[in-house]
């Protein structure tokens, strides 16, 4: 918890980014309890209570990190109980599961990935709901299954993705030597009753219906399905490596099979083979990949989203690779080297989240290398020069304007900014002539 307070201290003085101003800043529901209660019911009730204790205690900026880095502090140590418990069920020795839960913890709080869930601070709907996630397998693993359910419910009131506890638990049960179908399925029934719960409030409540609904208007789901192959693999090859971190990533929508779709997705599908084929071999190894498949589904399967993939995706599947990397290096290397290769990628780790959270530090900063991380993305080009606008800098709003509108011609926000900056101008320019011909 210390290594994660360290590694994001310097997060602190970030400002409020993209959808902070709509979701916080500018939205009156999150500002008093009284405003709040006045939305319900509505969708992550529980996240937005957390908004408005931040705003009524502290509505700056480095309250809201506060909190953030409170949370994801809080979940790395469930994740270090969590692994205690389950790396016995995975043929690791009892002596050594401390340890190692020690360092899958570690990997879990310093992966570069985990910033977007913890310096963005609209990020926080993923973190928060993952430590009533961990809570709600930490009951279930004490057979504790009506609490267990409780806290799934607190979960999905934080966020939807948590609709994947069912299928955590079961993967979790499969571990046990005595697995048997229908007892782990006996255990899930609470859970299941939960997400039945679940499906009448999208129905029933106006919100969740209208979020729903826009889901779907996104795109069809055959497009979605044969678009989130690129997001999956994107997801694994860049933010998951390390190689590239991006608020705002080019994946481009794609509505037909083509050669690379094939080739990635029977990547993707081995993977999962993989990791169903060594589940009793190598349980750590089936472990942690059905793991990270199983959290890429909340967000990256079905249902559509304005955007392919974030990193913020990331953050529960995490865990997953994080075992896989630990433990086979336990396995492989003897004691000695193996502790110094995993400490040695625990400081590369910290020191690249260090260095992303800078990034957060100012609007125009994120925007700036997000705009050179995704140069052809019209909407990232749009929201730079909004913010450069914002700051006055008009030269480089105007050019990243005309860009953003050169890349997509139908950009009408583009256009609107751009019309409204060219505007300003003109009536500076007819202001400072009326006065020189006054004078």
């Amino acid at each position: 918890m210390l290594v994660t307070v360290a590694a994001y201290a310097n997060g602190l003085p970030g400002a409020f980014q993209f959808d902070d101003w709509n979701v916080i800043v500018h939205n009156p529901a999150v500002h008093s309890f009284a405003a709040w209660w006045e939305t319900m019911p509505g969708i992550r009730a529980l996240l937005k209570a957390t908004y408005v204790a931040n705003w009524v205690v502290w509505p700056d900026p480095v309250g809201f990190h506060l909190v953030n880095i409170a949370i994801h502090a809080a979940n790395t140590f469930l994740v270090y109980l969590l692994m205690q418990r389950l790396l016995p069920l995975m043929d690791i020795r009892a002596a050594a599961a401390g340890s190692l839960a020690f360092w899958i913890a570690v990997m879990f709080a310093l992966h570069p990935a985990q910033t977007e869930s913890v310096t963005y601070i609209s990020g926080r709907s993923g973190s928060l709901m993952a430590s009533f996630y961990f809570l709600a397998i930490l009951a279930h693993l004490q057979s504790r299954w009506l609490l267990s359910a409780v806290l799934l419910v607190a979960a999905l009131l934080c966020k939807e993705n948590a609709w994947t506890l069912p299928a955590a638990l079961l993967l979790i049960e499969g571990l046990r030597p005595e697995f048997r179908w229908s007892r782990a399925l006996r255990r899930v029934v609470p859970h299941l009753l939960v997400l039945a719960g679940l499906a009448v409030a999208v129905l029933l409540i106006p919100s969740y219906w209208r979020l729903l609904g826009d889901s779907l208007e996104t795109r069809s789901l055959g497009a979605n399905l044969l678009s989130q192959i690129d997001g999956q693999w994107y997801l694994i090859t860049r933010p998951l490596l390390g190689l590239v971190l991006n608020i705002d990533p080019e994946v481009p929508v794609r509505t037909e099979w083509a050669l690379d779709l094939v080739r990635k997705g029977a990547v993707l599908l081995a993977l999962v083979g993989i990791g169903v084929w060594q589940w009793r071999r190598r349980p750590w190894l089936g472990f942690g990949l059905l793991w990270f498949f199983i959290h890429l589904l909340a967000t990256n399967s079905f249902l559509p989203r304005t955007d392919i993939a974030n990193d913020r995706a990331l953050y529960m599947g995490l865990l997953g690779p994080a075992t896989i990397v630990v433990v086979a290096l336990h396995r492989t290397v003897s004691k000695g080297p193996a502790l110094a290769a995993i400490a040695v990628l625990a400081v590369a780790l910290g020191a690249h989240t260090v260095l992303r959270n800078a990034d957060y530090r100012t609007e125009i900063g994120l925007w700036e290398v997000t705009a050179i991380a995704s140069p052809h993305k019209s909407r990232v080009w749009n929201n730079l020069g909004f913010v450069l606008h914002q700051a006055g800098e008009i030269i480089r709003a105007r050019y990243a304007y005309e860009v953003a509108i050169e890349l997509d011609p139908e950009n009408y926000r583009a256009q609107v900014n751009l019309g409204s900056l060219l505007a300003e101008e003109q009536e500076k320019a007819r202001v400072s002539e009326e006065s020189v011909d006054g004078s």
